[in-house]
């Protein structure tokens, strides 16, 4: 029975029905796996044409006039098709200590059909306890005068004394071509095969069809990167060949006429074809910058129906009823006035106007304020509270860790010590007679603050009254939480703090239907932070210990923080379990070293963060767990290991640890001799600049969105193909266009279909909207 037509909703899993040639059964459920786990759809059978067409390459080929070995600089970065001479593995590192897995070098000797230059090398590491097999593996794939394609940065190798190409991830950076005329393949073994399944980073070429070399050379061809077991050669074959079936009707095209007209966007269905093989008369910087007709007309989408998707949230939050009306009257300042430490500066003035406007609006708050790491958001979160307790309201305050917690709940009872607000703590480590009674007086309304970790809304607390919510740091107030406080009769007002600057243009995205404060102004008296960059050497190390030295006999406190836990192959990165015993066996003999890592039970890693706090252990050994908040005024001095593997984003909240109190603080960045261009920029940027806002806009462009804020964690709906620092002005120009259409053209029928088709997107949690 034939199948009906293909069309982007046809399920990966039933793509073997249509033919395409080497993509039975079994390999189109494996491609629907991989595509539902790149797109982080629940299971194979959510997997579509959709997904497969919007997986997009990485970069192109023109393989009709590729770079020669004599064109070859140091530094540069270029494709070559290149005939193998010889191909091997050798060991190396053999006193690797006893139970390390081996670790050896595959190398090949290559010439170009012309042999306009000496020979070059092509290698890669190998490791793990398969590696022979693998090394076997490849030895009959890439025989003698075997045909390739490699790209990637060369550089001039002085003991090779030719150019060489070190490949990172040979399965994207290698390609098998079609064999020429009366050149065989060699006979794969089992036993390599099956080694090579385990294996990550390598290249399964599945098709060697001389039907299919067309596909592949003398024309322009996408690069993607490797997708499960999918090879960039075998992807490019699956979507040539889905693009060849599917017809131009079958692309339905979701944008309507005149939006397309004023924006000048090319048609769905030329988008696709053109985004993966490019037109010959189609500038392929265009391409390679995402600056091609195809890309803006996808990127364009990507954001619109982001944008029209906010706007509903925040129709929707304005038109919702709110439960607490606060009134601020000369009471309400007056109580404020008679709390306040200190004056408070110009851009806090600005943000708690902006809060009481808000808090005496008919509609619930959903405020977002954003500021530096020192800035002074918990003295601006204590006014809002003020504010809602004068009003006869109850106030909670929820923050990420149990350590957070008591820290906030400290500082708020030491300020409202004068007071007859009732401030508690409550968390999940209260025993439970202690736990019931704090229950038992809050739904009596006689604590007036709760703070706590987001246990403060499980369905065992009740207010008598809540007014306001606030939420500090990581916590995304999700649409759940805020939807089982109404269920329980409040819809409160809410702001949510973070100390991760966000750029301005990814505000909008992350924090959709929240309006957003920005405290851009240090308060007085803070001194900067001195840091720099240091080389893993002897010299270097010896000054960086110098300084914990001179700042441990001062009476200060350290931080040394690592990237990782475990010892890492490949990366060469120091372990923070053994640094930590070295550290306090031989290097701090006179002080108590600690350590902290997110392996560590919740409640171990809280006792050694509350003896640091407490001052009984000088120095903290600590993978990246430290981040978020803590506040130990006598600690000065933060060292950063391999602080080239940290993004700027958080390099910067750890710096922000120190610096606390009056004392001048440090910040030393250790970074390995093998640093990357990136990398040293990036560190450049931390000795230039403590403005986050600025740190953070950098590490934007250089990590994309969803590195920088943690995707998942940011609850951030992920773009297909669009790149929020790339694509700001599109961005800007979807945001336009999806206002204009919720609001000049709200009641078109085109609008509603646009309206339907969104809510039926679960990336943006809208089925309830409306």
């Amino acid at each position: 029975m034939m199948p009906p037509p293909l069309s982007l909703d046809t399920t990966i899993d039933e793509l073997y029905k249509y033919r395409i040639a080497l993509l039975g059964q079994t390999t189109s459920h494996k491609l629907a796996l991989a595509l539902a786990s790149y797109h982080g759809k629940k299971g194979a059978g959510d997997a579509i044409v959709e997904d497969l067409l919007t997986y997009l390459p990485m970069r192109y080929e023109d393989r009709s006039n590729l770079a020669r070995i004599r064109d070859l600089k140091t530094g540069m970065e270029a494709s070559l098709e290149l005939f193998v001479k010889n191909a091997g593995g050798y060991q190396v590192g053999k006193k690797r200590g006893y139970g390390k897995p081996r670790l050896l070098i595959f190398e090949i000797v290559a010439t170009d059909k012309e042999k306009t230059g000496r020979d070059v090398a092509v290698w890669w590491f190998v490791s793990g306890a398969h590696a022979r097999d693998i090394v076997g593996y490849y030895m009959k794939r890439l025989t003698r005068r075997t045909r390739f394609i490699t790209f990637g940065r060369w550089e001039w190798d002085e003991r090779r004394g030719t150019f060489a190409l070190r490949l990172h991830k040979p399965g994207d950076e290698l390609e098998l071509l079609p064999a020429l005329e009366g050149q065989g393949d060699g006979e794969v073994g089992r036993r390599e095969k099956a080694a090579l399944s385990k294996a990550k980073d390598t290249n399964v070429e599945d098709s060697d069809d001389p039907a299919l070399a067309a596909v592949h050379a003398g024309r322009r061809v996408p690069v993607y990167r490797k997708l499960g077991d999918f090879s960039s050669k075998r992807m490019r074959e699956i979507v040539h060949a889905t693009l060849e079936l599917i017809s131009d009707e079958e692309i339905k095209e979701t944008l309507p006429a005149e939006l397309r007209r004023r924006q000048r966007l090319v048609g769905r269905a030329d988008a696709f074809r053109q985004i993966h093989f490019p037109p010959e008369d189609a500038p392929l910087a265009e391409y390679e910058k995402a600056r091609s007709a195809a890309h803006l007309r996808l990127i364009f989408e990507d954001f619109f129906w982001l944008a029209l998707g906010i706007g509903l949230k925040r129709g929707q939050r304005i038109r919702e009823a709110k439960g607490a009306r606060i009134k601020i009257d000369v009471q309400v300042k007056e109580a404020i006035a008679s709390v306040m430490p200190f004056k408070l500066t110009s851009a806090q003035r600005n943000v708690v106007k902006q809060i009481f406007q808000d808090m005496q609006s008919d509609s619930p708050m959903n405020r977002l304020l954003q500021g530096d790491v020192g800035s002074g958001k918990t003295i601006v979160a204590l006014i809002a509270m003020i504010a809602a307790m004068e009003n006869g309201y109850q106030t909670a305050l929820m923050a990420p860790t149990e350590i957070l917690a008591e820290q906030h709940a400290r500082n708020i009872k030491r300020l409202l010590a004068r007071t007859p607000y009732r401030v508690e703590l409550l968390t999940g480590s209260l025993r439970a007679a202690e736990k019931r009674r704090l229950q038992v007086s809050l739904a009596a309304g006689e604590i007036h603050a709760a703070i706590g970790t987001h246990a403060l809304v499980q369905e065992s607390v009740s207010f008598s009254k809540l007014g306001l919510v606030l939420i500090d740091e990581q916590h995304r107030f999700g649409v759940m939480q805020r939807a089982e406080l109404r269920a329980r009769g409040f819809n409160p007002d809410v702001l949510v703090m973070t100390a991760t600057p966000i750029p301005r243009s990814l505000a909008m995205t992350v924090y959709g239907d929240l309006d957003v404060s920005v405290i851009d102004e240090m308060p007085p008296g803070r001194a900067p932070i001195e840091t720099r960059v240091f080389a893993d050497n002897p010299d270097d190390r010896q000054e960086v210990k110098q300084l914990i030295a001179r700042e441990l006999r001062a009476g200060r406190q350290i931080y040394v923080v690592y990237p990782l836990v475990e010892e890492s192959e490949k990366m060469d990165l120091k372990d923070a379990t053994k640094r930590y015993e070295y550290l306090r066996d031989k290097v701090f003999r006179r002080y108590t070293v600690g350590l902290v890592h997110g392996k560590m039970k919740p409640a171990e890693k809280d006792e050694v963060m509350r003896r640091f706090v407490a001052g009984e252990i000088q120095v903290l050994v600590s993978t990246t767990v430290v981040e978020v908040g803590v506040d130990v005024a006598n600690a000065s001095v933060m060292v950063v290991e391999h602080a080239e593997r940290f993004g700027l984003s958080q390099l910067h909240q750890l710096r922000g640890r120190v610096g606390r109190g009056a004392e001048k603080s440090y910040c030393a960045l250790l970074t390995s001799d093998k640093r990357t261009s990136v990398a040293e920029e990036r560190l450049g940027i931390m000795e230039q600049t403590s403005d986050g806002f600025l740190i953070a806009e950098k590490d934007l462009e250089i990590r994309g969105a969803g590195e920088l804020l943690g995707t998942k964690q940011a609850g951030l709906p992920e773009f297909r193909i669009g790149n929020l620092f790339r694509d700001q002005q599109i961005l800007e120009q979807a945001r336009k266009e999806a206002e204009f259409y919720l609001t000049k053209r709200e009641r078109s029928v085109e609008t509603s279909k646009m309206i339907q088709r969104v809510r039926a997107d679960t990336r943006f949690g809208l089925a309830a909207v409306g």
